[in-house]
């Protein structure tokens, strides 16, 4: 495993929390231990303090990386089922073995999805490299890719899972436990605070991983397809693309530094992403959202509170109002 350079902020704000809400600037209803500060009182000019957004999510954190502190909570201490952002983990362990990424490895129907009957593109007996199925589970959450990573690595699938759960303690997920490298199991189980610690250490440790979750799109360039036409298979050659699970690595007006999202029934629509929002560089965890769109419209609102609460944004509340 690699070393763990976590400053004493980041664990300070986040393995010392317990909380139900909170908002920016001092407006909290959030019960801090006695290692924290109590929140300052909240200034007077509503302006300067617009309403906190009502969120789908279930759990949510907003991290400021910078200051170590909680911007935004809702639940964050709840653990719950996290789907497929448990490749984030699983990628993690997969770069520390350090094994070849351009070494192939065979799709087999034991990286076959039993629990849940999902689809993939990726046919049993198709070899991939490495460095290609890391691409898959990050970018598409291809959950073969992510099970013959996993399977593949020295000691085998019992002993990559220990080795989640390993480095899970290391880095103070207190909260948190793995039984399969995928997330199609709802027995994988966080809460936005762990996983907001996940994302900061793989964002500060990991280039490969920011590289490659933030890549709007990508091909495994031409590959033989069989395509199904009424009672016949046809074999076709032709690029295979895909698309990331997150809209916001395409969308203009976001900077995502690393991503992954996740749905199963059991955990709804789940997205951990660290951005930089209106010059604050920060840590979306969103946990359990509602419908299709949930998490991307939770994430939307979030961005907007961030931008009208910036500094700039409250100098200039402050100007308008003097003016007025």
């Amino acid at each position: 495993m690699k070393p763990m350079p976590m400053k004493a902020a980041v664990l300070t704000g986040l393995l010392f929390f317990t909380a139900t809400a909170f908002a920016a600037d001092g407006r909290a209803s959030l019960h801090w231990s006695n290692a924290l500060d109590a929140a300052p009182p909240a200034p007077q000019a509503a302006v300067d303090y617009p309403e906190i957004p009502a969120l789908s999510s279930q759990s949510v954190l907003v991290y400021d990386r910078v200051s170590g502190r909680p911007l935004l909570a809702k639940n964050a201490t709840e653990q719950t089922p996290i789907a497929s952002i448990t490749k984030l983990m699983t990628a993690m362990l997969v770069l520390d073995a350090g094994q070849p990424l351009d070494e192939k490895i065979t799709i087999t129907h034991d990286d076959r999805d039993t629990l849940k009957g999902t689809g993939s593109r990726l046919a049993i007996g198709s070899s991939y490299t490495r460095g290609q199925l890391l691409h898959l589970a990050l970018i598409a959450s291809d959950n073969r890719a992510a099970h013959a990573l996993a399977r593949s690595h020295p000691g085998g699938l019992e002993r990559f899972v220990a080795n989640m759960n390993r480095m899970a303690l290391a880095l103070g997920m207190r909260d948190t436990v793995y039984v399969e490298p995928t997330g199609l199991s709802s027995g994988n189980r966080s809460t936005a605070v762990d996983l907001a610690l996940l994302a900061d250490y793989a964002y500060r440790n990991y280039p490969e991983i920011r590289e490659i979750s933030t890549a709007g799109h990508y091909t495994l360039g031409t590959q033989r397809v069989v395509v199904r036409k009424k009672s016949r298979k046809l074999v076709e050659y032709r690029p295979v693309a895909f698309n990331n699970t997150n809209r916001f690595t395409r969308a203009d007006g976001w900077q995502v530094g690393l991503s992954k999202t996740g749905f199963i029934n059991e955990a709804g629509h789940c997205l951990v992403m660290q951005a930089n929002v209106a010059q604050r560089d920060v840590i979306i965890v969103l946990l359990d959202a509602q419908g299709k769109n949930g998490r991307a419209g939770d994430a939307t609102r979030i961005k907007n509170w961030l931008e009208s609460t910036s500094p700039a944004s409250r100098a200039d509340s402050r100007g308008a109002a003097s003016r007025t």
